[in-house]
């Protein structure tokens, strides 16, 4: 099943959990974090618990959500972070069946990306109110925009900022804790010069909203990840460990593919270990600077499958140890 972007935020009203293609503009950027010495050992991992973006297994939950539950176990996470697909979060099951499906399994639903617009429109309040309700009673630490839409004014983002704090006083008032996911277009400058990620983390109350790094957009977009984690310390809560290709494969990709979208650029993740990120590095940086979650990613599958990599990166993930 094939699952444009695009296509996704119009058919369901939300964004994409993090976009599977490349900036062809930062095409040749590079990141201080162009690492290939991941240590790796053979002995305990430093990251205790770890979880999966369901996003990661798209096409697999739409057809068996139960089965591919089970497969995510079998592979070694305890933990996922949800989205909204076309049958909800819980994916067609009452919230409290699903926390127990998940708990027999060994897994716990620790956050997921929800609908956008419930940032900048108030009169999805109520059913704001009502899914934040549920995901509290599940247990949940927090619920996430994923992407806002195409939006490139100060004006516009600062209008989410505004939203962002909204949400926040509802889901403190239940329990949990609203967010942020990144994506590339939060590091390119707006109409005025601003960033966007700085007028969000400067904008929002930090008893209100967190943040989730995607380290891979972080990265792709030419940013060093440990100076935002140090930067904006106890902001970001989540992580999204994500590779991204070295760059002769990334030339590769752009040489031979098209693009479908012009917003969205080429996907080029890899299996953890495969890429151009330290992780045992910047996750330790993370660790130190207040991250909770650590939420494993990957969007495009070379002669694999999803359910076949998600395996070798929780083994990655399994034995990591900081540097």
């Amino acid at each position: 099943m094939k699952n444009s972007r695009r296509d996704f935020i119009k058919n369901y009203g939300i964004a994409a959990v993090s976009a599977p293609f490349l900036l062809q503009a930062l095409a040749g950027c590079k990141g201080k974090t162009d690492q290939t010495t991941t240590k790796i050992a053979g002995m305990a991992s430093s990251i205790e618990k770890f979880g999966l973006q369901l996003w990661t297994v798209k096409e697999d939950m739409a057809k068996d959500a139960k089965a591919t539950l089970k497969a995510v176990a079998d592979a070694g996470y305890t933990q996922i972070e949800s989205f909204t697909g076309e049958k909800g979060i819980f994916w067609g099951m009452k919230p409290a069946d699903f926390k127990t499906y998940l708990s027999d399994l060994g897994l716990q639903m620790v956050s997921s990306h929800i609908n956008p617009d419930f940032t900048t429109k108030k009169e999805t309040e109520d059913e704001f109110k009502k899914l934040v309700d549920d995901c509290a009673s599940v247990g949940l630490s927090y619920v996430l925009n994923p992407f806002p839409g195409e939006i490139k004014t100060a004006d516009e983002w600062n209008k989410i900022t505004e939203g962002l704090n909204r949400q926040g006083e509802i889901t403190k008032a239940a329990g949990i804790k609203m967010g942020y996911h990144n994506h590339h277009i939060e590091f390119l400058p707006t109409d005025d010069g601003s960033i966007p990620e700085e007028i969000m983390l400067k904008g929002t109350d930090a008893d209100l909203v967190s943040f989730e790094l995607d380290l891979y957009w972080v990265v792709k977009a030419g940013q060093d990840p440990e100076k935002w984690l140090k930067d904006y310390a106890n902001r970001f809560k989540l992580v999204h460990v994500k590779d991204l290709y070295k760059e002769d494969r990334l030339k590769e990709i752009e040489a031979t593919e098209k693009k479908e979208d012009p917003f969205w650029p080429l996907g080029a993740s890899t299996t953890l270990g495969n890429g151009r990120i330290d992780f045992s590095k910047v996750l330790k940086t993370a660790k130190e600077q207040g991250v909770e979650y650590y939420i494993v990613e990957q969007e495009r599958f070379d002669k694999s499958s999803p359910l076949q990599d998600i395996k070798i990166d929780a083994e990655y993930m399994k034995k990591l140890e900081f540097a």
